[in-house]
C-alpha cells in the first residue's frame, strides 16, 4: 500500500503541508477562504519542531497492526482491503481512545471536539495524490509503497 513518508532532512518547517491538508479537507473552493477559519478547520498532518532546527511532519502511518483500530470501542476505525486505516465519523462517539493509543500522535480530535480525525490520504475528497505530498516545495513528503 502507498503511504506518506517524510524526509526530515528536506523539511523546512514551512507548514505548507498543514495548510494544504486543511484546504483539501475543508470543502472550500479556494485556499484563501481558509483565512480566519483556523480552529474551525484543523489539519490532519502536523509539523513538529525541535531545538536542533529539525522539522518533521506527523501523519497517520496506516499501520498493519493498528492499535487504534483494535482499541476503538465504537467500531469507527477500520482497515480497508488495501490496508488503509479509515474513520467513520458517524460511528465515532468521541471517547478519543484512539488519540491516546496512537504511537505516532497522528489521530486528533476534530475541530468540533465531537469526533476524532486522521489522515485518510485525501481519498475522501477525490484529489488523487495527497495535497501535502503534491504541494510540498522541497519534496520532503513522499507518497510511495511501503511496509509498516
Amino acid at each position: 500500500m502507498k503511504r506518506i513518508y517524510v524526509k526530515e532532512n528536506r523539511c523546512l518547517g514551512c507548514r505548507l503541508c498543514e495548510w494544504e491538508c486543511m484546504y483539501a479537507n475543508s470543502g472550500l473552493d479556494a485556499m484563501f477562504k481558509l483565512k480566519g477559519k483556523q480552529g474551525e478547520i484543523l489539519p490532519r498532518i502536523r509539523v513538529e519542531d525541535n531545538p536542533e532546527d529539525i522539522h518533521f511532519a506527523v501523519n497517520c502511518r496506516h499501520c498493519k497492526q493498528a492499535i487504534c483500530v483494535k482499541s476503538c470501542i465504537a467500531g469507527a476505525l477500520s482497515k480497508t482491503d488495501e490496508g488503509m486505516v479509515v474513520i467513520d465519523k458517524n460511528k465515532c462517539v468521541g471517547c478519543f481512545t484512539c488519540v491516546l493509543v496512537c504511537p505516532y500522535g497522528a489521530i486528533m480530535p476534530a475541530a468540533d471536539g465531537k469526533a476524532a480525525q486522521k489522515c485518510m490520504l485525501c481519498t475522501d475528497n477525490d484529489r488523487g495524490e495527497p495535497n501535502c505530498v503534491k504541494y510540498c516545495p522541497n519534496g520532503a513528503i513522499v507518497f510511495e509503497e511501503g511496509d509498516l
